[in-house]
């Protein structure tokens, strides 16, 4: 037992360390005024949350997070999945097309940002000059409160592709041989019931396990919206995370934005415990 507590307690005081004490400061700093650099504050109770939730922002922000995921997390899944299919299904070149789609999750996102607000600069970016090329209607995309939200979901995706190709990757290769031997003698020789009665059902921990990581970075994005479009226009791409930056560091308003913090914080918690319990009943382990 003295043993087992002495090889435990390093981690077990680092989890305390860099997890419940930040947590336990921010509830305690979003009861209080507080302003960032003030030498004073005072307690004011849940009047912070209440603020938060009567502010037109944070609702617009939570709406367009809320939205944001639900395109990133499934087209990321749908599209990772698809991609390592076909890269698994190839004789040729697999390292190849596995480094290349790998890259942009491996690279600066901020980076990557600049790269993407060229190509959609709307008079000389690459993505307006060809759909003028090809007579189509061009946009100001990151200007118009219709397009911008769906545009930094697809740079979501794009970001998070490389993750989620690798893992099913890793999870196609995990599956016997002798399943799909199994599924010929049964009659699913087509591609189509191979996937729906061997590969999904297979793939189940590993969809789950993209799932929430990706779900998680999706609530968390914060570079994008910070380089690309600061919330704009209006609060039509403002996220939570944006708008706990923006209050607590522009605004220096610290204990609104320990508040807005509290929440996303049970958000994020109450979100990823019912995704993995409802997935959870529906993946199959081996």
């Amino acid at each position: 037992m003295l043993a087992a507590g002495s090889l435990a307690g390093p981690a077990f005081l680092l989890l305390i360390v860099l997890f419940f004490l930040p947590v336990f400061a921010v509830f305690a700093i979003a009861l209080t005024d507080w302003q960032f650099g003030a030498s004073s504050l005072s307690f004011v109770g849940l009047a912070n949350f209440r603020e938060v939730f009567a502010d037109e922002s944070f609702r617009a922000s939570l709406v367009n997070t809320i939205v944001y995921v639900a395109i990133v997390v499934p087209g990321t899944i749908v599209l990772g999945l698809a991609i390592a299919l076909l890269i698994e299904s190839g004789k040729s070149f697999r390292a190849f097309y596995r480094a290349i789609h790998f890259l942009p999750y491996m690279a600066t996102l901020t980076a990557m940002a600049i790269a993407w607000e060229a190509l959609l600069h709307p008079t000389i970016g690459l993505v307006n000059q060809t759909l003028a090329g090809l007579d189509l209607p061009t946009a100001n995309w990151l200007r118009d409160e219709n397009t911008v939200l769906p545009v930094l979901a697809v740079i979501g995706i794009w970001q998070n592709l490389g993750f989620a190709m690798v893992l099913f990757l890793a999870g196609l290769k995990s599956i016997p041989q002798d399943l799909y031997d199994a599924a010929d003698i049964d009659g699913a020789d087509v591609w189509l019931d191979r996937l729906r009665t061997v590969t999904l059902p297979m793939l189940g921990p590993v969809t789950m396990f993209v799932f929430i990581v990706v779900a998680l970075k999706a609530f968390e994005t914060f570079d994008t919206v910070q380089v690309l479009t600061q919330g704009g226009p209006g609060h039509a791409s403002e996220m939570l995370l944006y708008t706990l930056y923006r209050e607590s560091f522009e605004y220096l308003r610290t204990g609104y934005g320990a508040s807005v913090a509290a929440v996303f914080l049970l958000i994020v918690v109450a979100l990823t415990l019912i995704q993995a319990r409802v997935l959870d009943k529906k993946v199959h382990y081996q």
